[in-house]
């Protein structure tokens, strides 16, 4: 039995030796070391030996499972080494490569615009106010002289939360809520940009959802002059200093006298599909602020006067950028964005 086990311990180191994968190497370990392997079988034959040799044979067996077992683990140490290194040669990387480049992203054209009209009015002296898109009645309707049952509330369909509680119209809210805070003392030199709601049907050039950016002067001995010639520099900046603005009347509930401002179309008056042969492009309302939006902010109308203006952001960035359709800025399509790059 002592000479079968040395012949066992000697085939068993020959296949150790001789795996060249670790499954190979664990089917030698099962072959030898396993429940039916033939050490296991020596172990189980050992009550058939005498007293005497038992306690030799058991020392005997030891040994061999012993080294077999050593002589496995120092195989595996190898062969997972030898596996990591031809997994790192597959794998590797030339670090002189270069990189991939990464994609900047490009401004909207939006906020493009709106940035462009924000850094103008700021560069003239105005802040930045905003307020909230769930507006209540009062700010978008009530304290801009619409009473609830004032005709002029049907030109903005508007989506009511509660009675009292609805998607904000216009920016207009946030000019009142500004009045109060200045509790009836100007001057009041703000812009008012932020989202809107109507309840409109979408098409080329409408949306239930859109941007706008109003302004509000209030303050002693101000004029429509002075309406007139910050919107003439407004038109000059965004459309080019060629430009003209002309002004026609109009009807605002909140503003008295009110108007629309068309500015000169690029063809030079010779008319084009844009003006629609007429030499001029509608662009913004504006008007005084109404005496009684005055007072019920906090104003007293004999002494303080004002002017406000609101346009479209879509609207003058369609004008600016010779864009046909208000869907683009929504449908998140890269061709369309990218051509508005950050490095123009």
């Amino acid at each position: 039995m002592e000479q079968k086990l040395k012949e066992l311990q000697s085939q068993a180191l020959e296949k150790i030796a001789a795996a060249a994968n670790l499954k190979e190497l664990n089917d030698v370990r099962v072959a030898y070391l396993g429940k039916k392997g033939p050490v296991t079988e020596v172990l189980k034959g050992m009550g058939k030996l005498s007293a005497e040799e038992r306690p030799k044979m058991g020392a005997l067996v030891n040994v061999v499972r012993e080294t077999i077992s050593k002589s496995i683990e120092e195989k595996q140490e190898l062969l997972e080494a030898a596996a990591i290194e031809q997994q790192l040669a597959q794998e590797s990387i030339d670090v002189t490569l270069p990189g991939r480049p990464v994609k900047q992203g490009s401004h909207h054209p939006l906020t493009r615009v709106a940035e462009e009209i924000e850094d103008l009015f700021i560069g003239m002296g105005y802040t930045v106010a905003e307020g909230p898109e769930v507006e209540q009645d009062f700010y978008n309707f009530e304290a801009l002289n619409l009473p609830k049952d004032h005709p002029a509330r049907d030109m903005q369909d508007t989506f009511y939360i509660t009675p009292e509680l609805l998607m904000r119209t216009h920016t207009s809210p946030v000019q009142v809520r500004t009045m109060q805070k200045h509790e009836g003392r100007g001057p009041v030199k703000i812009i008012c940009p932020g989202k809107v709601y109507r309840r409109d049907s979408d098409d080329a050039t409408h949306s239930h959802q859109f941007a706008q950016i109003e302004g509000l002067v209030v303050g002693e001995n101000i004029r429509m002059s002075d309406l007139k010639g910050t919107l003439d520099v407004f038109a000059k900046k965004m459309f080019g200093e060629d430009r003209e603005i002309r002004l026609r009347p109009s009807f605002f509930p909140f503003t008295e006298p009110s108007v629309e401002v068309d500015v000169s179309c690029m063809c030079g008056g010779k008319g084009c599909s844009i003006c629609k042969g007429t030499g001029w492009i509608e662009v913004l309302g504006a008007g005084m602020v109404h005496p009684n939006v005055l007072e019920m902010a906090g104003f007293d109308s004999n002494k303080y006067t004002g002017f406000a203006f609101g346009m479209g952001q879509e609207r003058i960035a369609m004008l600016k950028y010779g864009i046909d359709d208000i869907r683009h800025f929504y449908t998140n399509d890269l061709r369309f964005l990218k051509q508005f790059s950050v490095h123009e």
